[in-house]
């Protein structure tokens, strides 16, 4: 069963920063894996996108220039470094992996797996 496990979430003021992580149990099978937000009362938006084999990114534009997606295949891991956090940042933070198709990458529905998430609160 694929697992994909994040840590790194926590309570920071706002103009700080956090490293997210997400480990998969499998990798390379992934055509492109990504950071996704909830807030409460909010619809799960895509934040960054990584294509695996390429690392071509693409992100949001809510936090381009601040935050930065990355991998490491040898960990079959990837990152989401948040930098100068405001409080519209905070959420759930959900990490999803998915497969080729049309579908917009930043949209949950071009995703199959999902991981269990990792609050993010940035206070002001």
């Amino acid at each position: 069963q694929v697992q994909l496990v994040e840590s790194g979430g926590g309570s920071v003021q706002a103009g700080g920063s956090l490293t997210l992580s997400c480990a998969a149990s499998t990798y390379t099978t992934y055509y492109k894996m990504a950071w996704f937000r909830q807030a409460p009362g909010k619809e799960r938006e895509g934040v960054a996108v990584i294509y695996i084999r390429s690392s071509t990114t693409r992100y949001a534009d809510s936090v381009k220039g601040r935050f930065a997606i990355s991998q490491d295949n040898a960990k079959r891991t990837i990152f989401l470094q948040m930098n100068s956090l405001q409080p519209e940042d905070t959420g759930m933070y959900y990490c999803a992996a998915g497969f080729p198709g049309l579908t917009n990458p930043l949209s949950p529905s071009a995703y199959r797996d999902w991981g269990q998430g990792t609050q993010v609160t940035v206070s002001s």
